[in-house]
């Protein structure tokens, strides 16, 4: 129950705000006709706009309720990662070939966002899915990886869980009750999950 009711609030919440949110980025393309387009402030507003949509829309299958038979298309996941690594030191790569269940999605984009964790200074994070299951992969050259966060997923409990680390128990909880088992492996320079 704690997990949908959860689940439910995200939803509400993102709900909320992608409304303003298009508002804003509606007034900056009214802008633009004007013939102010060129100026650095409109383009630092309209990049924050876009940063925060393509959040807010990531946050919306990642935290909130994923309905039975719900499905998010390649190219709705894709642009979400493309969007968002434009204003981050992190490159996303969606190599999916099709469709996939909004649970499916919802899963992967939190453990997106805990491979971002481990790239505190920038990498490469690429989420695949074929028959044989998901596999996401995060490069870097420096990594920070904590290891009792990581914990979360194989169901060890830390009880110093912070909100900008809750992804984390989400994947656990998630996990837990699909009956699915994650897999994480990590080099110097390579942290590879596999579900």
């Amino acid at each position: 129950m704690t997990t949908k009711l959860s689940s439910l609030v995200g939803s509400r919440i993102c709900h909320d705000l992608i409304s303003p949110i298009g508002a804003i980025s509606n007034g900056i393309e009214l802008l633009s006709m004007t013939g102010i387009d060129d100026i650095p402030e409109l383009a630092l507003i309209r990049d924050s706009v876009e940063n925060a949509n393509a959040r807010i829309r990531m946050f919306r299958i990642a935290f909130g309720a994923a309905g039975e038979g719900q499905t998010v298309s390649n190219a709705e996941a894709a642009n979400i990662l493309e969007t968002l690594g434009r204003a981050s030191r992190c490159s996303y790569h969606w190599d999916v070939t099709e469709a996939q269940s909004r649970a499916d999605v919802r899963l992967a984009f939190l453990l997106v966002m805990c491979l971002e964790s481990a790239l505190p200074y920038g990498g490469e994070i690429h989420v695949m899915a074929d028959e044989t299951g998901w596999r996401l992969t995060a490069d870097a050259e420096r990594m920070n990886v904590d290891s009792a966060l990581w914990g979360q997923l194989s169901g060890q409990t830390s009880a110093d869980m912070t909100a900008a680390q809750v992804h984390f128990l989400l994947v656990s909880q998630i996990a837990a009750a699909e009956q699915r088992q994650i897999r994480m492996t990590q080099s110097a320079s390579q942290i590879s999950v596999v579900y």
